[in-house]
Order: structure tokens, then C-alpha cells, then sequence
């Protein structure tokens, strides 16, 4: 009788671990561009346009920093993705040019679609930048730059609130790698009167964050730090205040991660797994795809990238409206790697 007690103890737990079981597989996995037009590109964004389409954007030049490095775009459409496309550039006049860096794709529930960017001589002294497309990006308006003392997202995607207000994960970066700060700025449903929101950073140096939702009114950012961790803070009021930061228990080499909330509210975080090294491209030879149900405890599902060197870097994930998960990074500096995961 005892036994046959341990037994269904046994077996219900095993079911219960089956049913909380998360997998991943793969359904496409490529390269974005053919025959590239630039020697180097980095910083993708992605986003989801009607018709099962999608958009992506990189920044691409002869090098990161090179004063000829534009924006691009291409979209993906009828299975293939088109030839690239230059849509923003740092010309000032005739005779100064500067780079342009970190372009954020974002398309809001009432089909404004925007397109940020950085515009600088360096990510210590660029200021932000704004293309609005009516019609999913055949047009664009004007650039516009921010307002003073707003940058926009810096390289993860925002998020639009019930409300309608979008929230943009933000940060800034001194000359001094230790004083990388986070911060929020939060704008209408048009990208207009904006608000910036501090966090105290504390001893941390944190960059690059990407928002989490979770039931209720909490929020979750992951950031990019100095201290061989992913770094998270906490908001119970929609944003308006934030915890105290800490370490989560995700390694990260001082790179860029990304993040997005499913519709079964299951979150979704692209990182490279593995601690700085001496050289800032050191740990970037991985990429790994993690998942959690709380924010708190994570689990590696898939590894889009277990390379011994080589650098793979700066993801951008989003979920499609039929519910694919889309991801893309920088693919050894020369090119943006497409890849499409189901995630149940």
C-alpha cells in the first residue's frame, strides 16, 4: 500500500514536471542580407508588420564609429527578405558627418510605426533621433531629433502601457565605463510629450535595459552590466518608481541582451551566456535563448550560437501575431542572422 502511495506521489510529480516543461525549436534559421553594401553592421532591431510580415533595421559602415555608418532596413516578405535599404545618415552639412548608431524599430497598437537612432561622434556624445512612418515604412517623415536630455530607447524595443503611454528603456553613458546609467523615458501614444524617469543605479554600471510585464501593474528590467551579470530592477507602478538594482543569476560579458513577454506571459531573454574576458569582444561567442515564469528563475531552452570565437551579439527578440518567436543579431560583425523559435 505504501508503495503504491510513493508510486502516485512519484508519477504526479513527474506529470507536473512535464506539464511545466518549456521547449524550444527551431522553424528558420538565415541570413538577412545577400550580398552586403557595407563591410561591417550591428545593432538590429525587429518588428512585426500587417500581412505577416516583418521589418528590420542595423546600423552598417565600413566600421562601428566610421562617419559613413547609416541605418538600414529590409523586410521580410513572401519568404525572402529584400535587398537592403538606406533610411537615415549623420550628414549635418556639406563638410561634417558624423556616425549613426543603434537604430530601435516600434510599431504601436494603432499602427504608428517609429524608427529611433543615435546620431554622434561617440555613444558618450550622440543624441537621439526620430523617423515616423504612416504606411509601415514605404515613407518617412523628416528626421527629427529628441528632445534635450532624451534619447529614446538606447537599444531594446519599447513597450506600449493600456494606457496607450509608451515606455522606453534608456541609459547613458560617461566617459568614465563606471558611471553607465539606466533610466526610463515615457511618451504619449504619437511619440510626443515626454517624460523622463530616473532609477538609481546605485554602484551598478548598467546599460541597455529591455522591459518585462508581469500581472498587475510590475514591471521587470534586464540590463547589460559591468559586473558579469545580467542586472534587473523591479516597478510595481507601471513604471513610475523602481526597486533597488541587483544581480540576477545570468552571466553576461558586458553585452547586449534582450527580452520580450509572450502572450501565454511566459518571459523570453536572449543573452550570451559566458563572462567578460580582457577584450571587450571576449564572450560573445555564444548565444543562448532562456526562459522563466517569473522573471527570477531561468532556464537555458536553445543555443543559437556555441562558437570557441567569433562574435554574435546584440539580439532583438519579439513574438509574432501567429505567435513565433523572432529573433536576430549581429553575425561576426558582417552580417544580421535571422532566426524563428517556437517557444511552448
Amino acid at each position: 500500500m505504501r508503495y503504491l502511495i510513493f508510486l502516485s506521489i512519484f508519477l504526479l510529480l513527474l506529470a507536473t514536471a512535464q506539464a511545466q516543461q518549456i521547449n524550444a525549436t527551431l522553424v528558420e534559421s538565415e541570413l538577412i542580407l545577400k550580398d552586403p553594401p557595407f563591410a561591417a553592421c550591428h545593432a538590429s532591431t525587429i518588428t512585426s508588420l500587417p500581412g505577416k510580415q516583418l521589418m528590420a533595421a542595423w546600423f552598417g559602415g565600413a566600421h562601428e564609429g566610421s562617419p559613413d555608418v547609416c541605418i538600414w532596413t529590409s523586410v521580410y516578405q513572401e519568404g525572402r527578405w529584400t535587398a537592403p535599404q538606406r533610411v537615415a545618415d549623420g550628414v549635418i552639412n556639406d563638410t561634417l558627418r558624423y556616425p549613426c548608431w543603434n537604430p530601435v524599430l516600434f510599431r504601436t497598437r494603432a499602427g504608428r510605426l517609429f524608427l529611433f537612432y543615435k546620431v554622434g561622434k561617440t555613444p558618450r556624445d550622440w543624441w537621439g533621433m526620430l523617423r515616423r512612418s504612416h504606411n509601415d515604412g514605404l515613407t518617412w517623415s523628416a528626421p527629427e531629433r529628441l528632445p534635450d536630455s532624451l534619447l529614446g530607447p538606447i537599444k531594446n524595443k519599447p513597450v506600449q502601457l493600456a494606457n496607450g503611454d509608451i515606455l522606453y528603456p534608456s541609459s547613458t553613458e560617461s566617459k568614465d565605463e563606471k558611471q553607465w546609467h539606466i533610466h526610463l523615458e515615457k511618451s504619449d501614444a504619437e511619440a510626443r510629450h515626454w517624460q523622463y524617469i530616473p532609477v538609481d543605479c546605485d554602484t551598478f554600471g548598467v546599460i541597455q535595459p529591455s522591459i518585462l510585464f508581469y500581472p498587475g501593474d510590475s514591471l521587470q528590467l534586464l540590463c547589460r552590466s559591468r559586473q558579469n551579470f545580467v542586472v534587473q530592477t523591479w516597478s510595481a507602478d507601471d513604471g513610475a518608481t523602481w526597486s533597488p538594482l541587483s544581480k540576477t543569476e545570468l552571466p553576461n560579458p558586458n553585452s547586449g541582451t534582450d527580452a520580450v513577454t509572450l502572450r501565454s506571459g511566459l518571459q523570453v531573454l536572449v543573452y550570451n551566456p559566458l563572462l567578460a574576458g580582457k577584450e571587450w569582444w571576449e564572450g560573445r561567442s555564444k548565444l543562448n535563448v532562456a526562459v522563466s515564469r517569473d522573471g527570477r528563475h531561468w532556464q537555458d531552452v536553445y543555443k543559437l550560437e556555441d562558437e570557441p570565437k567569433g562574435e554574435y551579439s546584440y539580439p532583438a527578440v519579439i513574438q509574432s501575431p501567429d505567435g513565433l518567436v523572432h529573433i536576430t543579431y549581429t553575425a561576426d560583425r558582417k552580417n544580421i542572422k535571422h532566426v524563428v523559435l517556437r517557444v511552448e
